[in-house]
């Protein structure tokens, strides 16, 4: 199929992955249809529902290297869920009385778009299938080409999603000068929070990160440049269970004998214990457009620094969150390969006229596919019995 107009948008949070993915897709039709038109829709379904885009000119495409040195969204992101009428109403996206599918629909259809590129996590691409599935029963056919992209790497059945890898290294580069406050402080307890709602992924390959970093540099202990004290004390993710007594009594004899304790926490670790005692309490809890808990309001990090301070003995402590940092970055070089493979099966996928989300399917051999929408969705938790993960518990003295 000649496809004439595409359409890209990005949505979700940041990754280390937007926009390089952008500069891939505008580069690659660039050399396989340069005849075909590029139109980005800004901030994500909000452009589309507002009819915010830009169209990518040749001068854009000339200069389209620019986006590989960067991070963050060049088209700029919005959590937008077209299915919540009442959000999309009172954010000015829609009119009372309005459906924001049908808003979106009718912006594809004027713009003439044929394929429309999503870049985001399960919401943002079971949004587009939904969308697309709106679409053709209203006799407009829209390919809805989708790539996964989300630090948490949690999207069912994708082994690895755009950006998670590059986040991982980017956090332990973080966290290598984080480490060193303890140096300033006797009886230091420093909490690493990394993202993570649902899945430990993240907190795990950022750990493993930083001790193979920590691993290459030499150290001088007759100095108190001690490995022990730069390395890690506690891993805590949602999968494991948590014995905060037990645990205090590990970390007590670790501060006792190396004057500090370095913690790296998922963001979704602990958040169950952290919700009850808020609902016991009556307090507000906040909410986003789909649904999920605003995690900043709670603060993990904060309540595992309160839970621990006085049990270990901590005299100073220190709360630091990567995630930020980590997901703002540009894409390294293992996800730019994975990027790249991944938009050329994109546009070639759609122009065989597919719909889907592209990525290595666990349930195939890590093919790199097409994967059908309604095998998509998110939630994925981290395997704890994976060994890389049981060697890495056991290397610190952690219990499973």
């Amino acid at each position: 199929m000649q496809i004439k107009r595409v359409g890209i948008l990005t949505a979700g949070g940041l990754a280390p992955c937007l926009s390089a993915a952008v500069g891939a897709f505008i580069e690659t039709y660039s050399k396989v249809s340069p005849k075909t038109e590029i139109i980005g829709y800004r901030g994500g379904y909000k452009g589309l529902l507002l009819g915010e885009k830009v169209v990518v000119t040749q001068a854009i495409r000339q200069n389209v290297a620019a986006l590989f040195e960067y991070g963050g969204s060049p088209l700029g992101n919005s959590r937008v869920k077209l299915t919540n009428v009442r959000d999309c109403v009172r954010r000015g996206y829609v009119m009372e009385g309005e459906n924001p599918q049908e808003i979106a629909a009718e912006q594809l259809m004027r713009d003439g778009i044929q394929v429309l590129h999503t870049i985001g996590g399960d919401d943002t691409n079971t949004a587009a299938a939904d969308l697309a599935k709106f679409l053709e029963q209203n006799d407009y056919k829209l390919s809805v080409i989708g790539l996964p992209k989300t630090i948490d790497n949690d999207i069912y059945p994708i082994g690895q999603s755009l950006g998670a890898t590059t986040a991982a290294d980017e956090g332990a580069r973080f966290f290598e000068n984080v480490v060193l406050e303890s140096t300033a402080n006797p009886r230091m307890l420093i909490v690493h929070e990394i993202m993570g709602r649902h899945c430990g992924w993240l907190t795990v390959a950022t750990a493993l990160a930083y001790r193979r970093r920590l691993e290459e540099k030499q150290c001088l202990s007759e100095l108190g440049l001690r490995r022990e004290s730069l390395d890690i004390h506690g891993i805590y993710i949602p999968e494991l269970e948590l014995d905060i007594d037990s645990e205090a009594e590990r970390l007590r004899r670790i501060m006792d004998t190396d004057d500090n304790v370095n913690l790296f926490v998922s963001e979704g670790a602990g958040v169950e214990s952290i919700v009850k005692v808020m609902e016991a309490e009556h307090k507000e809890i906040a909410r986003d457009a789909f649904g999920h808990i605003k995690l900043d309001a709670i603060n993990p990090g904060q309540w595992f620094a309160d839970e621990f301070s006085e049990k270990i003995g901590a005299e100073k402590r220190l709360i630091q969150k990567s995630g930020y940092f980590a997901r703002s970055a540009k894409a390294n070089a293992v996800d730019l390969k994975l990027i790249r493979e991944s938009v050329a099966l994109a546009i070639k996928c759609a122009e065989e006229g597919q719909s889907g989300v592209i990525g290595d399917d666990e349930e195939n051999g890590y093919k790199l596919a097409c994967i059908n929408f309604s095998r998509i969705k998110g939630g994925k938790p981290y395997d704890i019995q994976n060994p890389e993960f049981l060697a890495l518990l056991a290397a610190i003295g952690q219990r499973n």
